[in-house]
């Protein structure tokens, strides 16, 4: 297994990302579309998810595909993001055809950034533009770090933000992740040089610092984001929402599978996490170009859980500075390769 050309989610054909952010509101909106519709569920691990349309990704619901995955900031004001979609999709003349109406079925998910500095005192809720604008943006080349729905957010000792990679594997599958790292958890060892997820790295696609050689890494330090957001409740203050997406051609169930051991990924790359006060969860997306035999789906689903895990990784690795931030950056403290 190798990353694809991008080492990006847009690595699997037919996908592609589109971010939009305000950096005076210091949050943002990713949007995951194709040119075609795809067959999607999703998994919750977190105890405190925000959502819309996920019920009607149960494999035992009736749309078995959809237009567009969402993951957007501003706790609930940023599921209004999955309206901008609808409305560009509805323009487009895009979505679920009932009747002579068509319907855009798009998904999504936020993360809490209402407490990370940005100017919160709107008058109108900006994230419907968000929505539309990164939908609109869309293209197979996209930014991670400081960008989309990665804009505000915040890790337990740095700034966290938006990640992704890629594996290609055998027979032509491609396994890919994109993640928006808002964790109440810690992405680094103590010491913050080294990353959780660094036995999976591959290259020195963050960094390239190796492993922490130390032993008890386990026992939880002081969170900086706990402190720098004193005295709002830091265990109701985050979430990481991801998607997992393949081009083998899976049904809404074998989705769900992939959604379920993805989640591997986010307990290998932070430390501790699914916790109450997350709202951990992740999609599982199937463009269906390549058929396979079901019992690839083992090495898909670890594939997913390695792509993510590098992928939230990747978040915090490229988050860039801004004026008023409440945590430092990795790179501040250890520069980039």
């Amino acid at each position: 297994m190798t990353p694809g050309p991008r080492n990006l989610i847009t690595d699997i054909p037919g996908l592609k990302v589109g971010n939009a952010q305000d950096e005076a509101l210091k949050s943002g909106t990713t949007v995951l579309t194709a040119d075609q519709p795809f067959t999607a569920s999703v998994h919750v691990m977190g105890g405190a998810p925000g959502t819309r349309e996920t019920d009607l990704l149960a494999p035992d619901k009736s749309v078995d595909r959809i237009d567009a995955i969402v993951l957007s900031g501003g706790s609930a004001f940023g599921l209004d993001a999955c309206s901008g979609v609808s409305d560009a999709m509805r323009a487009q003349g895009r979505g679920f055809q009932v009747g002579q109406a068509r319907v855009p079925i798009v998904p999504g998910a936020i993360l809490f950034d209402l407490l990370n500095g940005g100017n919160k005192d709107w008058s109108e809720n900006p994230y419907r533009a968000l929505g539309r604008d990164a939908f609109l943006a869309a293209s197979q080349q996209f930014d991670l770090g400081s960008a989309g729905a990665g804009t505000g957010a915040l890790a337990a000792m740095h700034k966290g933000g938006l990640g992704s990679a890629s594996l290609m594997l055998e027979d032509g599958i491609a396994v890919g992740a994109l993640v928006a790292a808002n964790p109440l958890g810690s992405v680094t060892t103590p010491g913050d040089r080294h990353f959780w997820a660094a036995p999976f790295e591959i290259g020195a696609e963050f960094g390239g610092r190796g492993p922490d050689p130390s032993s008890g890494l386990g026992r939880i330090h002081v969170s900086r984001k706990a402190q720098a957001m004193h005295p709002a409740a830091p265990d109701s203050t985050n979430t990481t929402i991801a998607i997992v997406a393949t081009n083998a051609a899976l049904i809404k169930s074998q989705c769900k599978r992939l959604a379920v051991a993805a989640h591997d990924g986010i307990a290998r790359a932070i430390v501790p996490a699914h916790t109450l006060g997350d709202g951990d969860l992740v999609f599982g997306v199937s463009t269906g170009a390549c058929h396979v035999d079901p019992a690839a789906m083992a090495m898909i689903g670890h594939a997913a859980s390695l792509c993510l895990a590098r992928a939230i990784a990747r978040a915090i690795y490229l988050a860039s500075p801004r004026a008023d931030d409440l945590l430092p950056c990795w790179s501040d403290q250890h520069g980039t390769s």
